[in-house]
């Protein structure tokens, strides 16, 4: 965020705070979508994880088919076998995902598909923390699951989020735009990461009821970005 944005924001301070609690009260809270969460393949071609938070957790969409993980798993079965695991659950911060990753045995993947970033934005995460957060995913996910590809999807225009009255829309598009900066350079840094950005149209059908999270959609969009790009890595073909 410029310094002339952070002025601008002193005086907004208090409407923002207002309607970010209205807001917060008067979102459509949707559940995660329905449907399994791993197949365990012999001999499969790839393994993937994908991993996160509601919008990799399916919220939504009605069926884990539908969403994220469901459509990205269809895609890269055109190359061969697939094992997956899908490991998300709404309002987790970063550092949250990485909490519920630590939950989980150190099962091996090549490659995973992270949505963190938004949580980190309305809770306000500090830009050191979030670094730090992301440096330690990064690791656990590359030591412990020996990952080769950690595909980092970049955090969503928020100032597109129809749920969100003016001017809180643009204050947390700003915010996001920050983290996706941070988040940019840490995947120049980190050998095994890339960041995935994917372009969604500004039409309402892109987003889900509660004009918040990616519809089937967009999840299409999503998936097709995430699937080229995994097939594509030479980190892969190592």
């Amino acid at each position: 965020m410029t310094w002339l944005a952070k002025l601008a924001m002193i005086p907004l301070a208090p409407w923002l705070i207002r309607q970010g609690n209205r807001a917060r009260r008067n979102t459509v809270r949707l559940p995660e979508a329905k449907g399994e969460r791993h197949k365990d393949i012999e001999n499969s071609e790839l393994s993937l994880l994908v991993l996160g938070d509601s919008a990799a957790a399916g919220v939504g969409c009605a069926t884990q088919s539908d969403a994220i993980t469901g459509q990205l798993v269809h895609q890269l079965q055109s190359r061969g076998a697939v094992r997956w695991r899908l490991i998300a659950q709404s309002s987790l911060t970063c550092a949250g995902v990485h909490e519920l990753l630590n939950q989980y045995p150190a099962e091996t993947f090549d490659a995973v598909l992270v949505s963190v970033g938004v949580n980190d934005v309305t809770r306000r995460t500090p830009i050191a923390q979030w670094r730090w957060d992301l440096e330690a995913l990064t690791q656990t996910l590359v030591e412990r699951h020996q990952a080769k590809l950690i595909l980092f999807t970049a955090v969503p225009p928020m100032h597109k989020f129809t749920a969100l009255p003016q001017p809180l829309r643009w204050f947390v598009g700003q915010q996001a735009s920050d983290l996706n900066r941070v988040l940019a350079q840490h995947c120049q840094d980190f050998s095994h990461c890339e960041l995935l950005h994917f372009d969604v149209p500004f039409h309402p059908r892109y987003l889900a009821s509660d004009g918040y999270h990616p519809s089937v959609e967009a999840c299409t969009l999503w998936a097709a970005a995430a699937a080229s790009a995994i097939l594509k890595s030479p980190k892969l073909q190592q």
